[in-house]
């Protein structure tokens, strides 16, 4: 069998070989999955046939029983995760509803959950634009994240999201609902084509208002771009370079018009960035409630948790899991999540 060179200009695009090499390890590591249920099942076998002849194997027979449902319960939501762009990274932005500083506030609490899921996950993250509140949380924030599957997995935390507790702002500690909102969107490939013509943009550039610190730009590098068609606007001010933060503005725009586009195309306002529903009550995906009781509750599954504050700390994989098995079963069904 002939051997095929490699490409000698094969690293030359650096991102684009991350790219090949993290979809060459996803394939790798679906094979060595199917290989190990395989030989799992093997094993199986014989102990079921060892123990009705009598051996005492039960221990081991249930140890591999419960070996075999993790490695199963992985190999299912890596078989629910089969949409063109569940595998990419993602671009996720958080944003307040109504209510001032008691929203401000919760968003940010919310940004946290998903850096701390970032980090439960080994996934690669990066914040890229960051409004301060103007007396604590934030105005809005956008991160990237980087890791296989990124996108498939925080798409189940697109909508809205409820806070309900006794307000640390209130002086008279009265019950407080706030809200907010959470987008999501795919970190494109450069071979999906999204057309920008450079007229239709307004490009302004400004000082960063980041949360502080070494991290706060003395220069007018921060970048502001509003596609004037659309109205959508975009924004970005964590690098040093107005140039680089031109690219990770256009990156978020390219995202979000393919997210448009895809949406006009399907006639349908959940495909590619998820549901955008009103900030407000009613339209919620999910509940946290501190006061008067403690209960995170998803509305689309149903699924309740009592441990708030390992929620809040990031650990929303449970969720996610049971929006990702609801879908399936709609779409298996012939309907949708």
């Amino acid at each position: 069998m002939e051997k095929r060179a490699a490409a000698p200009d094969f690293w030359n695009d650096a991102e684009q070989a991350q790219a090949v090499l993290r979809r060459r390890r996803r394939l790798e590591e679906d094979r060595e999955l199917s290989q190990s249920l395989q030989r799992r099942g093997d094993d199986l076998e014989i102990l079921v046939e060892w123990a009705g002849q009598g051996e005492p194997v039960i221990d081991d027979l249930t140890r591999g029983l419960d070996e075999l449902a993790v490695e199963v319960e992985a190999a299912e939501v890596k078989k629910m995760l089969g949409g063109p762009h569940d595998h990419s990274d993602a671009i996720l932005s958080v944003h307040p509803g109504a209510g001032g500083t008691e929203s401000q506030d919760w968003a940010e609490m919310l940004l946290r959950v998903y850096l701390r899921w970032t980090e439960r996950r080994g996934f690669a993250r990066e914040i890229i634009d960051y409004q301060p509140g103007d007396e604590a949380g934030i105005k809005s924030a956008t991160i990237t994240v980087t890791g296989d599957y990124a996108y498939g997995l925080l798409l189940a935390e697109a909508g809205v999201h409820r806070l309900v507790r006794i307000s640390p702002f209130d002086q008279a500690s009265r019950r407080h609902t706030s809200f907010a909102s959470v987008f999501v969107w795919p970190d494109l490939p450069d071979d999906i084509e999204v057309e920008i013509d450079e007229k239709d943009l307004r490009i302004d550039t400004y000082r960063s208002s980041g949360a502080g610190g070494q991290h706060v730009n003395v220069t007018d590098s921060a970048v502001r771009i509003t596609h004037l068609p659309t109205g959508i606007v975009v924004s970005c001010q964590n690098e040093r370079s107005q140039h680089r933060n031109r690219d990770a503005a256009m990156k978020v725009l390219r995202a979000r018009l393919y997210d448009r586009k895809q949406q006009e195309q399907q006639e349908q306002l959940e495909k590619i960035g998820g549901e955008k529903k009103d900030i407000a009550f009613g339209s919620q995906i999910r509940s946290y409630v501190l006061h008067p009781y403690q209960m995170v509750k998803d509305h689309r599954t149903k699924l309740e948790v009592g441990n708030v504050e390992r929620v809040l700390d990031g650990d929303i994989d449970g969720f996610i899991k049971d929006y990702l098995m609801q879908k399936a079963a709609g779409a298996a069904d012939g309907g949708g999540a």
